[in-house]
């Protein structure tokens, strides 16, 4: 008796192995199913299966599976796959703040405008994530100490259409006396904005530091030295800083709370 093949689909009706690709960072792909375009951030392993984020022109983010046939390069159809373990690095296509690197760029001379922060550990903080983007732009970023001269600071800056404040406050909430101050300095040419944490060590992540939360100081007691010290680490706040400053790498390692307002003071200097 002849024996038939169970699959009796013709040659020319199967479809055609898609080839894989390495989604290395940088990589600018569209997913099928959406049309989103947009440059590979970074690939990650998830419980569903491997995943993949890419941003596109405009800052926006998208995260998909990485399924078979599942994304077009450059007009063809191609399976994303993760980087290979060990692969050569590939030259960085974005600043630490995740915006697209401009490779043997200059420094474009300081803008009238400027952004202030309340202390040196948020200059640091600021410049370590958006350096590469304030020095693009020519933003200079100044620190206070505190921000109850703010408003004699802005009138003595006199901010205009050519030369936009904007600052930046730690603890911004309803009903507080940074709230206030800021009301009170908010205009047409001069923008204030915080993020809701006591202090700008909170803005970042706990997990980029290697402990599971920001501990609750009591009041009445200096913030940094209590966390210091419910943390088990020396009582040195300078040492302390340099070490969650360091565990400081990229965006990924800070609240969303902090990124949002800085974006949107290098927005507003920048972009009058």
């Amino acid at each position: 008796m002849r024996q038939y093949s169970a699959d009796l689909t013709p040659p020319w009706k199967k479809p055609k192995p898609v080839p894989e690709v390495a989604a290395d960072a940088g990589l600018v792909v569209e997913e099928l199913s959406t049309g989103f375009c947009g440059a590979v951030i970074r690939c990650e392993k998830t419980a569903q299966g491997p995943t993949v984020t890419l941003e596109d022109r405009f800052g926006k983010h998208r995260v998909f599976p990485m399924e078979p046939r599942g994304f077009l390069l450059e007009g063809r159809t191609v399976t994303l796959v993760r980087p290979a373990a060990g692969a050569a690095p590939v030259r960085p296509s974005r600043t630490a703040s995740g915006s697209v690197a401009v490779p043997g760029a200059r420094a474009r001379v300081a803008r009238a405008g400027r952004i202030y922060v309340e202390g040196r550990h948020d200059a640091e903080l600021v410049e370590r994530v958006w350096g590469d983007d304030l020095r693009i732009e020519g933003v200079v970023v100044e620190y206070l100490e505190g921000i109850d001269d703010l408003p004699a600071i802005v009138a003595e800056f006199a901010p205009g259409p050519d030369a936009r404040l904007g600052v930046l406050v730690d603890h911004l909430v309803p009903g507080s006396k940074e709230s206030r101050i800021a009301a009170e300095v908010t205009g047409d040419h001069a923008l204030v904005v915080g993020h809701p944490y006591i202090d700008v060590w909170e803005a970042v992540k706990p997990s980029s530091v290697g402990i599971e939360a920001w501990p609750r100081v009591p009041r009445g007691q200096d913030w940094k030295t209590g966390v210091c010290r419910a943390l088990g680490w020396p009582e040195n706040t300078g040492a302390a800083w340099q070490r969650i400053l360091g565990s400081v790498h990229s965006y990924k390692d800070l609240q969303p709370e902090l990124l949002g307002r800085v974006e949107e003071l290098i927005d507003f200097v920048t972009h009058p």
